[in-house]
């Protein structure tokens, strides 16, 4: 059974950075797609990164260029770097694992996930 669990949320200024971690338990991270989505107040879950088992990274346009995913295999460790944070980027962040090793198919989905965390809470005052 995966768990995960995200810290790193808070309440920031516009232009500001925070770094989100999820902690993943269970066996053979390394080979498991992981993923960060958002859902904003009355919204659907949206998706904003992920990095697959091979390292590659993907991004909503919404987020290019300002966030960035990485992971660190050996603490079983997924980052959500934000930077030039935005009050749009207002949201409960989560992280999702695909829970299927070496799987790679649409990341951007939620669908992909089979496994989240309980989230972490990012504002962003103008």
């Amino acid at each position: 059974q995966v768990q995960l669990v995200e810290s790193g949320g808070g309440l920031v200024q516009s232009g500001d950075s925070l770094r989100l971690s999820c902690a993943a338990s269970g066996p053979s991270f390394s080979g498991y797609s992981m993923g960060w989505l958002r859902r904003a107040p009355g919204m659907e879950r949206e998706f904003v990164g992920a990095v697959s088992f091979t390292t590659n990274t993907y991004y909503a346009d919404s987020v290019k260029g300002r966030f960035t995913i990485s992971r660190d295999n050996a603490n079983n460790t997924v980052y959500l770097q934000m930077n030039s944070l935005e009050p749009e980027d207002t949201a409960v962040y989560y992280c999702g694992d695909t829970g299927r090793r070496y799987y790679t198919v649409d990341l951007t989905k939620n669908a992909a996930y089979d496994y989240w965390g309980q989230g972490t809470e990012v504002t962003v005052s103008s």
